[in-house]
């Protein structure tokens, strides 16, 4: 059975996306080039970053399309990483409400990929 464990975005720079993934996972990227870098995430999930001016094929690219999502233990864990994603400047793109999901959130990298915040417990109604 395939189970896919690597995610690429297409960015317009991928030294520059590096930065901001840097400072927001907390972590250094595994590989870095000019054209392209990669995250070792938790679970063996990879994050590749790709400029996407050399992508062959190209890519249709299209930002919102796509979310990586993050999922916290509660409602106060998501107001938290809210708070401080603003405090370092990020784009909300909708601010903290309860959908049929669970309590969530969205920001936007710099090239406007949705980064998804969510608590799926069932206090996430409440």
């Amino acid at each position: 059975m395939l189970s896919p464990n690597f995610t690429i975005l297409y960015v317009r720079d991928a030294l520059a996306s590096a930065s901001f993934y840097t400072r927001l996972l907390g972590r250094e990227p595994v590989e870095s080039a000019p054209t392209f870098a990669m995250f070792a995430l938790d679970g063996g999930v990879m994050l590749g970053l790709w400029t996407r001016a050399g992508v062959e094929p190209a890519p249709v690219v299209e930002a919102g399309a796509v979310e990586l999502g993050f999922v916290q233990p509660d409602r106060a864990a998501v107001d938290a990483l809210h708070q401080r994603w603003i405090e370092q400047g990020l784009t909300i793109a909708q601010a903290p409400t309860v959908m049929d999901f669970g309590y969530t959130f969205a920001a936007l990298d710099p090239d406007g990929h949705r980064l998804r915040v969510f608590n799926p417990t069932p206090d996430a109604a409440q």
